[in-house]
């Protein structure tokens, strides 16, 4: 072996070149997140979708790759990462020039739910590939940092490169964005990435997929029709139902069958609850603010989606920062207290967002993103290292997988929940003016883009006056969501500093040495 090779046998080049593919990767899926809460509105004036079909236009992507990971994972394990991997960039390029071209709302939640199958098979293969070419402990600690950090940082380029397009184009442009980097990372992945399998991977249990999709979709649909309708409605209480019983059904399989979908049983220990709770708590807050601000921004300041995207950029430059000090706190405070401090945070920043109201007034927005960035930045990071460092070592690729799909669904959930929040509580405080004719009322009532695309045949007067009821209905239902935001953040930092209490702040050594790896992972450089 010589000093330009790992000890798997590949050069550093190509273990370096893995990295790159990798990032670009994950960077395209959080970049396509955020272009999409830019491109609300504008699709909202071109498809007019009721406010539930725009919540699944927005969600759908993130439960479907929350759904897949682990079979995805698995998957890749059987036939080999590289090719899943090819493959997804392949099938993206496909759901995203759908997406692009979608002529209503029901083809784009299809097109949107594809996005997320094909996304799911991206996002595993990565994070294995990475791992299985930095086979030093210390290295593939720093690149999966590496990865995780430039994964964060598009949530902020997300917004100012839909705006970009934004600005000149229309709103299905920003998934076209997506079609030249697949390309390059086709061709790159074709030419560096090192294919990698498990050469016993075990069986795919076929029950428990379905099982696991019925029952999350199921809940979610309820909370969706709740809020739009009542709890009182045969469909919440049917749907709701069926989601639990066929997430309980799930969870019993996982105990019982020899191979599992995911590893109920690391739920026992406190410190891996605890750490999942709080990343998934952190992507179900932020997902969901993303979304409600780039309909404040554009609906109700009447900003340009450039300027929108523009105005978000703070936030992010926190919360890396946030990730950046987060190493250094843990020796002082231990993780469990850092966690729980940068919740804490965040809460005060949530809390902030009240302040805010129909005029535009910049410093306070930037006043409550900043702790909130920095904060959720924080317990993120320190919440990645834990869930690894609360396992034994045997069980660390599992704990990988659960700590994904879990990062995955909060941001979901946060889209169907603090958006459902948000949409009662609008349609709560809407007061119409009289005289508005009953279909303008009702896509008022239906939505904030509802009641702006309504007013357009109004008269002038009667359309002004619309708008303003509708504006001011959106930011107090903002409030009620961005205060529910602040109370769960309090109490998930209390659950996060309790159960990780034990928690060393020097994580021990969780990988296997490289004669394990060698059994459990074939290389073909």
């Amino acid at each position: 072996m010589t000093t330009n090779t790992t000890a798997t046998g590949i050069s550093n080049g190509r273990k370096w070149g893995t990295l790159a593919i990798g990032c670009l990767a994950a960077l395209m899926l959080t970049i396509d997140m955020g272009a999409l809460h830019l491109a609300i509105p504008g699709l909202i004036n071109d498809l007019d979708p009721s406010s539930t079909q725009l919540l699944w236009i927005a969600d759908g992507y993130g439960f479907a790759l929350a759904g897949l990971l682990v079979t995805m994972g698995w998957l890749g394990d059987r036939i080999g990462r590289k090719r899943l991997l090819l493959a997804g960039t392949a099938a993206f390029s496909v759901a995203s020039v759908l997406t692009a071209y979608a002529t209503t709302p029901e083809m784009l939640i299809a097109a949107r739910a594809l996005l997320g199958v094909a996304g799911a098979t991206i996002m595993p293969s990565t994070l294995s590939l990475i791992r299985n070419v930095f086979t030093d402990p210390k290295e593939r600690t720093a690149a999966v940092g590496i990865w995780s950090g430039v994964s964060g940082a598009g949530v902020g380029l997300g917004p100012i490169l839909g705006g970009l397009m934004l600005d000149h184009f229309w709103w299905g442009s920003v998934f076209l964005v997506n079609l030249p980097i697949m390309a390059v990372l086709f061709v790159a992945g074709l030419i560096v990435l090192p294919e990698s399998r498990n050469p016993r991977p075990g069986r795919l249990d076929v029950p428990s997929v379905p099982l696991s999709i019925v029952g999350i979709l199921g809940l979610v649909y309820a909370v969706k029709e709740a809020a739009h309708g009542g709890v009182a409605q045969n469909s919440v209480l049917v749907s709701a139902l069926i989601g639990a019983v066929a997430l309980t059904l799930f969870v019993v399989r996982q105990t019982r069958v020899e191979e599992p979908l995911i590893d109920v049983r690391l739920f026992r220990e406190r410190a891996f609850a605890g750490a999942i709770t709080a990343n998934a708590f952190a992507m179900f807050a932020l997902v969901a603010q993303s979304l409600i601000f780039a309909q404040y921004f554009q609906f109700v300041l009447g900003w340009s989606p450039l300027k929108s995207g523009l105005a978000g950029l703070p936030g992010a430059v926190a919360a890396m920062t946030g990730g950046a000090l987060a190493a250094g706190l843990i020796t002082k405070l231990g993780r469990g207290r850092t966690i729980g401090l940068g919740l804490a945070v965040s809460a005060a920043g949530f809390t902030l967002y009240t302040l805010t109201g129909t005029a535009s007034n910049y410093p306070t927005l930037v006043a409550a993103m900043l702790p909130v960035g920095f904060g959720m930045g924080m317990a993120m990071t320190v919440t990645a290292d834990m869930v690894l460092a609360a396992v034994p070592k045997e069980r660390a690729g599992a704990a990988s997988a659960i700590s994904e799909t879990a990062t995955e669904l909060g941001g979901a959930l946060g889209m169907a929940v603090l958006g459902s929040v948000l949409n009662s509580a609008y349609r709560g405080n809407l007061e119409l003016p009289a005289g508005v004719p009953a279909e303008s009322a009702d896509g008022a009532k239906d939505s904030l883009g509802g009641a702006v695309v309504g007013a357009a045949h109004l008269p002038g007067d009667l359309a002004g006056r619309v708008v303003d009821a509708a504006q001011h209905a959106f930011v107090g239902g903002m409030h009620v969501a961005a205060l529910v935001s602040a109370g769960l953040a309090l109490l998930t930092a209390v659950a996060a500093t309790y159960a990780l209490r034990g928690v060393p702040a020097t994580i021990e050594e969780n990988d296997a040495d490289e004669a394990d790896t060698a059994q459990e992972v074939a290389l073909v450089a």
